[in-house]
């Protein structure tokens, strides 16, 4: 497993120097709630081998995840993108794990008086709004049988693991669908062989295959994240 974030690995040794005496090692448990809508961003999260779901839940009750944020990204951009750190989303952490934690005032001074900062975590907005972008399209398009093994695959890639400790009631609640429909998914993607699955932990067992039965959104998506931040 990764032992460490990328955006932070990317930085020059100055810039490094000048964050690490602001960054905290902190340990998150899983369904851990960082941001809840209307709440003030005060830290931004740089992830090590936890992961984050974004989520938006509608006036039913009805939760989906809008986004993904693990150990090539940061968790909390629009905190350093104008007068924008009250947003309408909620952050979770959806896998166990360790991040870095900074003041969110303390990175919008160095975000902007320092350029090599900047350009990189503009870099790094556009590939997550690229990933935001990709998910509603494929949220409206595409089918559960293509979503599901996107879904994993992205969240494999974002821990460096291919082992997934989620229930299927987490998975369904992030896909905005019915835990059943999860449930036969999976049967079938363990039928081929492609993933095993028992209470609350997937494991990815055939990566070729699962892409294969993904939709081009996983694809897509990588494409730009390797291509705004080099690839992983």
């Amino acid at each position: 497993m990764n032992a460490e974030n990328q955006i932070l690995a990317m930085l020059s040794a100055d810039v490094q120097e000048r964050l690490t005496p602001h960054l905290v090692l902190v340990t998150l448990a899983q369904g851990e709630m960082i941001h809840r809508p209307g709440d003030v961003l005060t830290h931004l999260y740089f992830p090590i081998d936890c992961l984050f779901s974004i989520t938006i839940t509608m006036l039913n009750g009805a939760t989906a995840e809008v986004g993904m944020v693990g150990n090539r990204e940061v968790l909390g951009i629009n905190a350093f993108m104008g007068r924008s750190e009250i947003t309408q989303t909620e952050y979770v952490v959806q896998v166990a794990g360790r991040a870095m934690r900074i003041d969110a005032q303390i990175l919008r001074q160095e975000f902007d008086r320092n350029g090599e900062l900047r350009d990189l975590l503009l870099r790094y907005a556009q590939a997550f709004l690229a990933q935001v972008s990709q998910t509603a399209a494929c949220n409206s398009l595409h089918t559960l049988e293509q979503r599901l093994p996107r879904w994993l695959l992205e969240t494999q890639e974002r821990i460096d693991s291919n082992e997934l400790p989620l229930t299927q009631d987490f998975i369904a609640m992030m896909l905005g669908v019915r835990r059943a429909g999860v449930t036969l998914t999976a049967q079938k993607l363990q039928e081929r062989k492609l993933i095993k699955y028992r209470r609350g932990h997937v494991q990815i067992v055939n990566q070729s295959g699962l892409e294969a039965s993904s939709c081009e959104c996983f694809r897509t998506i990588k494409t730009e994240y390797d291509r705004l931040l080099g690839e992983k």
